[in-house]
């Protein structure tokens, strides 16, 4: 993999260090974290323009403000839409970081019988020294084997330097005074030299270093202090130690000094990186479900700091001022309390190094940091599909920029193929306008709540709330959102007058002032005395709470005040009258896919207690509400549900190693297109089911299966569940759905069905 870029990421604190002509002294040039994005994120995620190849980029490092690149392409070309005419690129190209224009350095990587390809790029330590491996035999026609030597300030390859490779050279690495290198070779210079090698960095003479691997090598570093070097690969042994994927090695000797053993046999070490805290590798799983993350090590024992888990092979780890930039297909993190498998990749991520407060292992694994508010979007593209493959930071004058290459072919939604990249200053990208909902359930009181929204490099947007519409908010505040979970925000507008109709919009602003449109106008009525029903149920404690009064998707607002809204998937039909209590709509399902999931990730406790009213004439069933552990694709772990059997019959399921329900009695059926109020509960007691009021059985079963997931409406996966419906999607209306996190009363239960206004028969 590529390791040549690294040199970027000694730009700790974000100190570059720039020479200003040749010979000159040393000028420190303290580059600035962009003011637009959320801290510890140092680049927006608005591309900037650059010129772009016609195949995969596979390597890339950088200079003095040049950023040179190799790979598997022919030319170069402007960047779409833009004047220009396209350039021969054979395998290698050098672009000035600050225009992404190309510059006057050209060279030639060929082969005479096969693919020629560029797949590592490494920069001396003195700046004048360009080495590069891969699978070529010449370079501007000079002859090498796999790896070569470029003068910088001449852009010629070094004819008195040419170690013979006997393959495919995958990744460098460079001390002082030693190339090392790693990839599929058996010998170096006709000596047994298995996988990884090192060679004189000044004439290419073999050097002692022997770390002998029974597979490839596919990333090469050397610790900061230069004693060790970190070994990462497909290989089970090296030097005859059993050490699976990573080693580290006697930077001299090779000689192994540790060897580990935890990552799955299928899970193979595609790249490593350093800085000052420790060293990380991003992996690949090469089988479903193989361990695809990224890991960090200390750099005192090199044992292991925390394991992040997400699925989508990592091919790329980037360390830069305290975060490290991701560039994978992750698809999956759910192991780490994020994201679900819900068909979307995310191509480009951030973490910090570092935990401030390691948490707790799961699996036996420390969780990797949470994921930072930077997603930059391009597509899998070309090749294997999966995307960027590597970046590197470059900065000129007061400006860092961050360069991805691989093998898309489009950035932010438009085409750019191959390359692009991202600067510390100049954010553009405006959030997403906030959907908004308002409502009134007592004298002297507004819930103005609305979803938070989504900016690609900012995680901590700023809300103003407009009343009436006056043009100075009358409430502003700051609310935390990511890509993948935008909870609820939520303001209480208590300067208001019984009988009196409001209107409310919300709008969004990141950190360099960039704001959304008004979200549409919400209006709402306060009654002049509290309204039973919701008052009931906010007082009893729901922490969830669907009234389904909203008017837009994808957006269910909750009024419990806990802040977990729905997210509407399949747009359910909106605003159902009559609804389940006066005074609210209902929402409609078609049974054939349409939910509501709630917006964030949680568990659920030891005790709890689902609510909802339902009203079908369906005779094929389908889930009313329960707990699962996806959101827009069926979950694979799911319970704490009522769902209805094809004759109407309403069960309440949990797992706890087996299956267990409470179901009503044969004939107590409820698809007679009438509304019904379903109450579920479980806690030390056991489970209990009520409807419209009354108790229909009790199970002494007290616990239940522990998952993070989602509340579902409407639907979701019933495989496996005894009297399983014919449809996994309810087909009808919903209203009032609530969650809590204890165990409704009897006599509670009783009153908030006695406390529905909507005739129940």
């Amino acid at each position: 993999m590529v390791t040549g870029r690294r040199r970027s990421r000694g730009l700790a604190a974000a100190l570059v260090l720039s020479l200003a002509a040749a010979g000159a002294g040393i000028a420190v040039v303290v580059t600035p974290r962009a003011s637009a994005v959320t801290p510890p994120v140092s680049f927006t995620a608005d591309n900037l323009p650059v010129w772009q190849t016609n195949g995969i980029v596979w390597a890339m490092t950088q200079v003095n403000g040049t950023v040179f690149t190799g790979g598997t392409f022919s030319e170069l070309r402007p960047p779409a839409g833009a004047a220009g005419t396209p350039q021969q690129a054979v395998n290698f190209a050098a672009l000035d970081a600050a225009t992404g224009n190309p510059t006057s350095c050209k060279l030639s990587f060929t082969a005479t019988s096969s693919t020629a390809t560029v797949r590592s790029l490494v920069v001396s330590k003195d700046r004048k020294t360009l080495y590069a491996g891969g699978r070529f035999g010449a370079v501007n026609g000079v002859k090498v084997s796999n790896v070569a030597a470029i003068d910088i300030a001449g852009c010629t390859p070094k004819a008195g330097f040419h170690p013979g490779f006997s393959a495919t050279v995958r990744a460098l690495a460079v001390s002082d005074n030693t190339l090392y290198a790693a990839g599929d070779f058996g010998t170096v210079q006709g000596q047994t030299r298995q996988k990884f090698a090192a060679v004189d960095a000044a004439t290419g003479a073999l050097r002692p270093f022997t770390a002998n691997a029974d597979e490839s090598g596919r990333a090469i570093e050397l610790t900061p202090d230069g004693k060790s070097v970190l070994l990462g690969g497909d290989f089970f042994t090296l030097n005859g130690a059993n050490s699976h994927a990573l080693a580290v090695a006697d930077a001299t000797s090779g000689a192994v000094k540790k060897t580990y053993n935890t990552f799955h046999p299928l899970s193979v070490v595609m790249d490593i990186a350093t800085d000052g805290n420790g060293f990380y590798t991003g992996n690949q799983g090469n089988a479903g479900g193989v361990f695809d993350g990224r890991t960090a090590f200390s750099l005192s024992d090199f044992s292991e700091r925390w394991r992040d888990r997400c699925l989508g092979a990592t091919q790329n780890v980037l360390p830069y001022d305290g975060v490290l930039y991701v560039s994978s297909h992750a698809h999956n993190c759910a192991t780490e309390g994020e994201f679900p498998d819900d068909g979307k990749r995310r191509y480009l991520m951030a973490q910090p190094t570092q935990h401030k407060t390691a948490p707790a292992p799961v699996d036996g694994y420390v969780p990797g940091p949470r994921k930072l508010g930077w997603f930059p979007a391009v597509n899998g593209g070309i090749g294997e599909g999966v995307g960027p493959r590597v970046m590197a930071v470059s900065s000129k004058g007061d400006t860092a920029y961050m360069w991805v290459g691989g093998e898309f072919t489009t950035v932010n939604g438009k085409p750019q193929q191959g390359l692009t990249r991202f600067a510390s200053t100049g954010d553009t990208g405006v959030p997403t306008t906030p959907v908004a909902s308002a409502g009134s359930i007592r004298p002297g009181e507004v819930q103005v709540r609305w979803r938070t929204s989504f900016d690609t490099d900012d995680s901590r947007l700023t809300y103003r709330i407009y009343r009436n519409g006056a043009a100075t908010p009358v409430h502003t505040m700051t609310a935390d959102s990511v890509e993948f979970e935008r909870r609820q925000a939520s303001w209480t507008d208590t300067a208001v007058t019984a009988g009196q109709t409001y209107t409310y919009r919300v709008t969004a602003t990141d950190g360099a002032g960039n704001t959304s449109a008004r979200s549409a106008t919400v209006s709402v009525t306060v009654p002049a005395s509290a309204q039973a029903y919701p008052n009931q149920v906010r007082a009893d404690g729901a922490t969830l709470y669907w009234r389904y009064d909203d008017t837009v998707s994808p957006y269910v607002a909750d009024s419990s005040g806990g802040g977990t809204s729905g997210v509407q998937v399949g747009a359910p039909a909106l605003r159902q009258t009559p609804g389940a209590v006066a005074g609210s709509t209902a929402m409609g399902f078609n049974g054939t896919g349409q939910q509501v999931y709630s917006d964030h990730r949680e568990t659920v406790g030891g005790s709890y207690t689902l609510e909802t009213w339902f009203k079908t004439g369906t005779t094929r069933g389908g889930k009313l509400i329960g707990f699962g552990n996806n959101t827009t694709w069926l979950s694979g772990q799911y319970d704490a549900q009522l769902y209805l059997t094809d004759t109407g019959r309403l069960v309440f399921g949990v797992y706890s190693g087996s299956t267990y329900t409470l179901a009503t009695q044969w004939f107590d059926t409820y698809n007679d297109n009438r509304w019904h109020h379903a109450v579920a509960t479980q806690g030390p007691a056991g489970m209990t089911l009520y409807v419209d009021g009354q108790s229909k059985g009790t199970l002494n079963v007290a616990s239940r299966g522990s998952y993070t997931g989602y509340w579902h409406a409407g639907g979701d996966n019933l495989a496996g569940w005894p009297g399983r419906s014919a449809s996994d999607f309810f087909a009808g209306q919903l209203d009032e759905t609530a969650v809590y996190p204890k165990v409704l009363t009897a006599a509670q239960v009783k009153s908030h069905f006695e406390a529905a206004t909507a005739s129940v028969k």
